[in-house]
This record gives C-alpha cells, sequence and structure tokens, in this order.
C-alpha cells in the first residue's frame, strides 16, 4: 500500500475529505488525534484503490482494502477502525448526495477480542504514590506527585489531564473536566488528590510563564505534553519498585477497578470515567462472575434462599 505521506489525492477526492474532517471537528466536536487518525486511513484507502472520485467506491473495492489489510497483518481492531472510518465517510458522502449506495454497508469488520489492561492493585498504588521520591528539583516533585493522584484519584484520561486549566479547578473542591467529544463533567477531588495539586499549585508560578493557563506545565513554562507525563510516571514506578510496566491509562483503569470493587455501582463509574455507553464501563471494568453471582443471590427475590 502507498504510504499516505507520499500519494496526493486528486483534487475531487482531497475536496469530498477536508469538507469531511471539518464537518468531524466542527459538528461532532472530535480532537485533533482522531481527526488526523481518519485522515490517515482515508488517504491510505484511496492510496490502495488509486482513486479519482469517491463516486466511484464499491463493494469489491472495500473488501480489497479489508484482504489487503490482513495480508499486511494488520491486527483486528486496526482493521476495524479502518472500515469504521470508511462506513463514517460513506454515510456523509451519501448524506450530500456524492454516493447513493452505501458500499460498507453488509461488510463485517473480523472479530476482535477485548484485551484489558492490567489494574495495580491497592497496594501497588500506594507504593506507587508514596511521596518519598528523591527527585533534584522539589517543585517538579510535586507536579509530578499531584498529576498521579489526579489520574489515580479521578481517573482521567491522560488527554484530560494535560488539558487542565486553573480555571478548571471550582472552590467547592471539585474539578471540572473536558472529555471526549469537548463534553464536560464535574469530578469531586479526594483529600489526598487536592492535597497534592494544594501543594504544587503554591509553587507553580515559578515554573509557568506568566500568560500560561495550564495547570501542568514543563521545564519550558508552558503545557506539559502527554508523552512527558508518560515518561515521568514510568520513570516514578522504576524509583518506587513496582515490578509491572505503569501507564497513565493503567491508572484509570485501576481508579475503575478499585471503584467499582468497593461500590458495585457501575452507573456512578460510568459518570466519573465519561464513558456515553454503559457498555463501555462494563468492557473496561472486570466484575468477575463470582461477584456478580453474589450480587444475583442478595438481590432478585426468585433467587434468595430461605434462612
Amino acid at each position: 500500500m502507498a504510504e499516505s505521506s507520499n500519494y496526493s489525492l486528486s483534487k475531487h477526492c482531497q475536496h469530498w475529505l477536508d469538507k469531511f474532517l471539518l464537518h468531524l471537528q466542527v459538528e461532532r466536536g472530535l480532537s485533533p488525534h482522531t481527526l488526523s487518525n481518519y485522515r490517515r486511513q482515508l488517504t491510505e484507502i484511496a492510496a490502495l484503490l488509486a482513486l479519482d472520485d469517491w463516486s466511484g467506491l464499491t463493494p469489491s473495492d472495500v473488501k480489497r482494502v479489508l484482504t489487503t489489510a490482513k495480508r499486511q497483518d494488520l491486527s483486528a481492531r486496526s482493521i476495524a477502525l479502518r472500515l469504521s472510518a470508511l462506513r463514517t465517510f460513506c454515510q456523509y458522502l451519501m448524506n450530500n448526495e456524492q454516493l447513493f449506495t452505501n458500499p460498507v454497508e453488509g461488510i463485517q469488520a473480523p472479530k476482535q477480542g477485548r484485551p484489558l489492561p492490567r489494574q495495580l492493585s491497592v497496594d501497588d498504588m500506594q507504593q506507587l504514590l508514596a511521596d518519598n521520591t528523591d527527585d533534584d528539583d522539589e517543585g517538579l516533585r510535586l507536579r509530578d506527585q499531584a498529576m498521579f493522584e489526579l489520574l489515580y484519584g479521578c481517573g482521567l484520561r491522560l488527554s484530560e489531564l494535560t488539558a487542565l486549566n486553573l480555571s478548571d479547578r471550582q472552590a467547592d473542591g471539585t474539578l471540572r473536566v473536558t472529555g471526549k467529544g469537548s463534553k464536560q463533567r464535574i469530578l469531586p477531588l479526594g483529600r489526598t488528590a487536592e492535597k497534592a495539586l494544594l501543594a504544587w499549585l503554591k509553587v507553580r508560578a515559578n515554573y509557568a510563564s506568566p500568560y500560561e493557563a495550564a495547570i501542568f506545565v514543563s521545564k519550558r513554562k508552558t503545557r506539559i505534553s502527554n508523552r512527558q507525563v508518560a515518561n515521568r510516571l514510568n520513570k516514578m514506578a522504576q524509583l518506587q519498585h513496582i515490578d509491572q510496566q505503569v501507564s497513565p491509562h493503567k491508572l484509570r483503569h485501576s481508579f475503575a477497578t478499585h471503584v467499582l470493587e468497593s461500590s458495585g455501582d457501575l452507573r456512578a463509574v460510568q459518570e466519573l470515567l465519561g464513558h456515553a455507553n454503559l457498555s463501555t464501563t462494563q468492557v473496561y471494568t472486570h466484575l468477575d462472575f463470582q461477584h456478580l453471582a453474589q450480587v444475583y443471590d442478595a438481590a432478585h427475590p426468585r433467587a434468595r434462599r430461605k434462612r
């Protein structure tokens, strides 16, 4: 398959791709990262099929895209993402009378497993967040402590953490978070997370540019990047002798698991995580069958046993 960076779309194909991406940005509020993924997937499809006009797409073309992806040993998840991007784009073209039938209709993506990341145990989390690291820069140590307390204490996505602004910290001890699709939610700040955040904010002015709105900044005095946060977390895990790889997503997963195990309230976890659909939360967390059986036995009138 031709590389998207080396392939030039026809004028007509580029025009409709640009209109589609603008629609996703303005109407659906998708992130730059998601828009970049759509652009890459659709450009690679156009390169493979040597398209001059999107209206020429056929079901045979779609099957060819899937066959080529399989030959390239792409994962089932990657193939599904490619097909999803094409399906969404074709529906947009139909809505704008550039296609009159959807060539993706009826074509199924390969089945994919949904492996879950291992969560850290409560003891591992206590060890990771123990405030005993030996960082030469006290301010950066306070910053890192606050970042990781928020990731675990609030179940934030990495992008949500780095996007936090000073104005997002509310006077009532809550945090305003902007998630996927620019949807906002208000999260409670736990005692430990709030204490760590306040400690960082006391010294933040020494590290941030005067007009920088971000809560968390790098040595360059501007908003910290996702990669920097991940690198700092990995370094802290090594210093704290955690014997497994630790990522920001694993802290979010640990948050969901620990709250769900303690409360059993799936709906509350859904709200805290910012999931639009409950099914996402059910997959993301992992109630074991034994726990579900215990809940059923205790709650269902037909399951209760006579004492």
